[in-house]
Order: C-alpha cells, then sequence, then structure tokens
C-alpha cells in the first residue's frame, strides 16, 4: 500500500524519496522532521513539517516528494517554519506558476519530481547540515550538538529553524520518536525499544509517542510489528 523510491537526479541532497500510498484507508501521519509535495485527490500541495499528528481522513490515493530535513526551503523560496503544522496548494504558494505546474502534475504532462527539478535548488546552509546529522546520530541533548561550531549558538538556532521548520530540540525529540518507529518491528518490548532508540527510559519513550502520535505507545507500536 505504501512504498518508498529513491529520487532520480535532480539536486542532490535536496530529495530524501519518492512515495506513494495506493491505499484507501484513513492514515495516521506523525511528524518526520520532513516536508513534502504532495499529489492527491486532485490537488497539488505542500505538507509542511508537523509538531503533532494529523489524520488523513479522506484515505485518497496519493504520491509525493519528500525533502530531505532543511533542504525543501531551497526549492520553495520560503523558510520552512512558515509551513509549519500546514498544508498549502501551490497555487498558494507561488501564484500563478504554482497552478499551471499543478495542472501539469494533474494531467500527467509533468511529475512532482519534474517540478522539483524545474524550480533548482541552491547550496545547503554547511552548519544546518552538520546540526541535523548531529542530531540524527542520536544525542542525548541539544547542547551536545552545538559544541564547536564556529557560528554563534543563536544564529544557529535561528537558521535551524528557518531549515527545518522548528528549533533543534523539538526536531532532536522526532528524530528520536522515527527511529524508534524505525526499531518497532525487531524490539521485544517497549523498554528495550525505548533503550535502543535512546530514550531515557519507557516513560519518556510513552510520553513522547502520546505526544507526536496521539496514542499510547502500547497501542501505536503494536500495529508497527
Amino acid at each position: 500500500m505504501y512504498r518508498e523510491t529513491k529520487a532520480p537526479g535532480g539536486p542532490a541532497g535536496v530529495v530524501r524519496c519518492l512515495w506513494e500510498d495506493t491505499g484507501t484507508a484513513p492514515k495516521r501521519i506523525v511528524p518526520d522532521g520532513c516536508v513534502d509535495l504532495v499529489e492527491s485527490g486532485g490537488e497539488v500541495f505542500i505538507a509542511g513539517p508537523d509538531t503533532a499528528p494529523w489524520t488523513w481522513e479522506t484515505g485518497e490515493q496519493a504520491r509525493g516528494v519528500r525533502f530531505a530535513p532543511g533542504r525543501a526551503g531551497d526549492v520553495l523560496g520560503l523558510g520552512a517554519d512558515e509551513l509549519r503544522d500546514q498544508r498549502v496548494p501551490l497555487g498558494d504558494l507561488w501564484g500563478r506558476e504554482g497552478e499551471l505546474l499543478a495542472e501539469r502534475v494533474l494531467s500527467g504532462a509533468a511529475s512532482l519530481a519534474d517540478v522539483v527539478e524545474r524550480r533548482g535548488a541552491g547550496r545547503a546552509d554547511r552548519e544546518v547540515s552538520e546540526l541535523i546529522a548531529r542530531l540524527d546520530r542520536g544525542v542525548p541533548r541539544v547542547s551536545a550538538a552545538l559544541k564547536r561550531f564556529t557560528i554563534g549558538e543563536r544564529q544557529l538556532r535561528r537558521r535551524f529553524t528557518f531549515a527545518v521548520g522548528y528549533g533543534p530540540a523539538t526536531y532532536l525529540r522526532v528524530a528520536r520518536f522515527q527511529r524508534a518507529v524505525g526499531l518497532a518491528s525487531t524490539a521485544t518490548d517497549l523498554a528495550s525499544l525505548a533503550f535502543s532508540a535512546g530514550y531515557a527510559d519507557q516513560a519518556h519513550l510513552s510520553r513522547d509517542c502520546r505526544e507526536l502520535s496521539g496514542m499510547k505507545a502500547s497501542e501505536f507500536f503494536r500495529a508497527r510489528k
């Protein structure tokens, strides 16, 4: 029902993957630190970085381009923080150009990947990319990831929020939760899952799961076995 494929060509490091969901049931979407360009239900829109779960009520078939964390703004032309927790039609974002591109995608004359390639992208913010990589590696707290940068912490935090959509602390929580999601199928219980994903304890995992998925950890991770 859901599958991901590697993005063909395009600006290096900008797109994490292409995805397609052919299911028809409503879906619970949890934060993953990414921005997506989506085609579904006769619309083409941007799904901004989420800080809470949302349910795709329509169950429409969908396909999308998932940008790598911190890179969507290079293509979209604005800070990811302006898209946080929002779904924005392409026409609202880019005006007439966006409307025409959406029409081409919906008619089959262009793909979502074509849209991304057409817009192009600038260079990644080197310091932000390094901070994302450190947070993804599973540091216990943001302060550990912020050490030994040559720019000031306040400036780096501001640039990070602009590029990713929210600050390093929120991103760390989202990245850790996604790590738990990826490990859920092999974990024997919640305590071992919490340890493997980098949580302080099972209670820590349960709190984050409740906030980021809207479900109890026992229910949420059971569905991923």
